[in-house]
């Protein structure tokens, strides 16, 4: 389906030089940033009062290749239930099929290789859900070595920071450099937290994501009217209107239900982290104020042609889900307490819908 060695081989060709830093300075932002995930772990316990039910998991500080390599590993385990039913298909397809299929391919890799370059320069972290089975170790680090050895259990999550581009940042905002390096371990390990103190949460989304892709429509008429919408959504973008991104526009409508709810979780799971980047304070983050109005002003300040990727990409909808999100927590904590909101932790039916994340009193009342 996806040739993955050239999208790795593509995006590594094509990914920005990170900003310049000497090996001793880079190791230095290596091992902060690998001893803030466990400096602020006590004070994301004590924001969301979770505590984790098992063990946390390797933390990877890797350069831009490294997330490269580490997000095909993820996509590969995502991706093996709508492979499998690719591959059921072509089972009866004939020779020439198969050359076809080949050089199909290559072609999804240069287009997966491109966007994971395009993304390499703007992640500061993420919380890996999808690791490879027996993955033995993190991907390169931003001096070129391994930067954990541990085992990492199927099913494990891992903690990613990626070095480059949180220095890129901290001096575009000019800011207290291990003040923002603390503030971003801080959101990333409130998504640690989440997923291994809420045992269904993991396979919750695991299980929308294959429900998801099972879904797709893999009729070569429907195929077409989809890319049809996919250049409309495309032509949309560049002229700057509000439409649907790449991602809408190529969904069944029995996806678009799947995503509605994807989305509710993910928004609800973004805004909690950054609700626990702002809420713990100048005594942990002393410039936070500082920090998320710099970081704030510069979500919005983006160039024409990046603002068309952008919305092509519906990177925009996400920076939507970290406010919408952020709202939500704080009113429902500001209303009825910490305690109170934890209660969107029980179960799936316990998670607000998209018309609740707007709403958090028609929350309160249904789950109250």
């Amino acid at each position: 389906m996806i040739d993955w060695d050239l999208a790795i081989s593509t995006g590594l060709r094509f990914a920005r030089q990170g900003p310049q830093v000497s090996l001793a300075d880079a190791r230095a932002v290596v091992a902060e940033l690998r001893g803030l995930t466990a400096v602020v772990q006590q004070p994301v316990r004590e924001v969301t009062s979770l505590t984790s039910l098992a063990s946390s998991g390797p933390v990877a500080v890797v350069d831009r290749g490294g997330w490269i390599r580490a997000n095909v590993g993820g996509f590969r385990v995502v991706l093996e239930p709508l492979a499998g039913k690719l591959a059921e298909r072509g089972s009866s397809v004939p020779a020439a099929g198969g050359v076809l299929n080949s050089v199909g391919s290559r072609v999804t890799g240069v287009q997966a290789g491109l966007i994971l370059a395009y993304l390499s320069s703007r992640v500061l972290g993420q919380y890996e859900l999808f690791l490879p089975p027996g993955e033995a170790q993190a991907p390169d680090g931003p001096d070129g070595n391994a930067v954990n050895g541990n085992s990492v259990r199927a099913g494990v999550g891992r903690l990613t920071l990626v070095a480059p581009n949180i220095v890129m940042v901290e001096r575009e905002l000019d800011v207290d450099p291990h003040d923002f390096r603390r503030w971003v371990c801080l959101h990333e390990e409130t998504h640690r937290v989440q997923f291994t103190s809420v045992p269904w949460l993991r396979e919750y989304v695991q299980g929308l994501m294959t429900e998801f892709l099972l879904a797709s429509d893999l009729d070569p008429g429907a195929i077409a009217d989809r890319l049809r919408n996919a250049a409309g959504a495309v032509a949309g973008a560049v002229r700057g209107g509000d439409g649907e991104s790449l991602m809408e526009a190529i969904q069944t409508p029995e996806q678009k239900e799947l995503l509605g709810k994807l989305t509710a979780v993910m928004t609800l799971v973004e805004g909690h982290g950054d609700y626990v980047m702002d809420a713990v304070g100048p005594q942990v983050v002393p410039s936070v104020k500082e920090i998320r109005e710099k970081f704030s002003n510069r979500r919005g300040s983006a160039g024409r042609v990046e603002q068309v990727i952008r919305r092509i990409l519906g990177i925009d909808l996400k920076m939507k889900q970290y406010a919408e999100g952020s709202r939500f927590v704080k009113a429902i904590v500001d209303t009825a307490g910490m305690e109170r909101f934890n209660q969107v932790w029980t179960s799936p039916e316990t998670l607000p819908t998209r018309a609740e994340l707007a709403a958090p009193a028609d929350w309160l009342a249904r789950v109250g």
